[in-house]
């Protein structure tokens, strides 16, 4: 191994580094990927620069492919039509490219989330009558519902990781049906309409990914942190059983390309 493909040491790398390159290993070479502004912009980026040339990237303000230069500064930047095969608006990201079932990748981000994947980015409390509204579920629910898999990027904390969310703004593997207000697999609910769910769940803390019964359980934890300190930022009953060891540090590689390709203004990383 090179010394550029060597993981990086404690000290050699800020959390954001980490954050960005456990989201780039959630791209594969080929995939098409809906991203967002801000650390998806960086994990595509990072992804197409290293293990996954030929991932296609789609900007939610209209972009197909592009290939920036430099990285843009939101999803609407110019920046983000470079060499685009398609520069043209959201209804095309949406319509022509999402819902006509080409996206195999979407990043997200939300504010709460449950043990079945759930996930709310609407309210605090009762949505009459909220403690706090947010800005409101965006492209969040259709991107979940319609991409094969979806990567969520989260702060940890316990009242971010709930038994039940307050609401659910985007579904994941276990939903109410309606009218009945049962539980039921997402696969059943969605019936021909079903293509895939929430995949992998990124955090500062560790990576969390779902088990045949759509049920959250812990996969990694990042240095520096142990397993009970991800247990004690989870409000309910984490499956730990499967933890396969500690998250992969960036390599010097992937540093190198964050700070000198992907974001060298410092747009996004410190």
């Amino acid at each position: 191994m090179s010394a550029k493909n060597e993981y990086a040491k404690p000290g050699e790398y800020k959390p954001i580094d980490l954050l960005a390159v456990s989201a780039a290993r959630e791209v594969r070479d080929g995939d098409v990927v809906f991203a967002g502004t801000g650390l998806p912009m960086l994990a595509i980026m990072l992804a197409q620069l290293s293990h996954a040339p030929n991932a296609v990237c789609i900007y939610e303000a209209g972009s197909v492919d592009g290939r920036a230069i430099d990285l843009p500064t939101s999803v609407g930047d110019a920046r983000c039509a470079y060499q685009a095969a398609i520069a043209a608006g959201l209804t095309e990201a949406f319509f022509g490219q999402l819902h006509c079932g080409y996206v195999d990748l979407g990043f997200l981000g939300g504010a709460e989330i449950d043990k079945y994947g759930n996930v709310n980015t609407t309210v605090v409390g009762n949505y009459a009558k909220p403690k706090k509204r947010f800005t409101g579920s965006g492209g969040n629910p259709d991107i979940n519902s319609l991409a094969r898999r979806s990567v969520y990027i989260m702060v940890q904390e316990k009242r971010r990781f709930k038994e039940h969310v307050d609401y659910i703004t985007a579904p994941g593997w276990r939903i109410k049906k309606w009218p009945s207000g049962e539980w039921a697999p997402r696969k059943e609910v969605y019936g021909k309409f079903f293509r895939g769910g929430i995949d992998t769940v990124i955090t500062d803390m560790g990576v969390f990914r779902f088990d045949e019964e759509g049920i959250m359980y812990l996969d990694t934890v990042h240095p520096g942190f142990s397993v009970e300190d991800v247990k004690n930022n989870v409000d309910f009953d984490l499956n730990i059983s499967r933890v396969s060891g500690e998250t992969h540090p960036p390599t010097y590689l992937d540093i190198e390309l964050l700070y000198t390709k992907v974001d060298p203004e410092g747009i996004f990383l410190p």
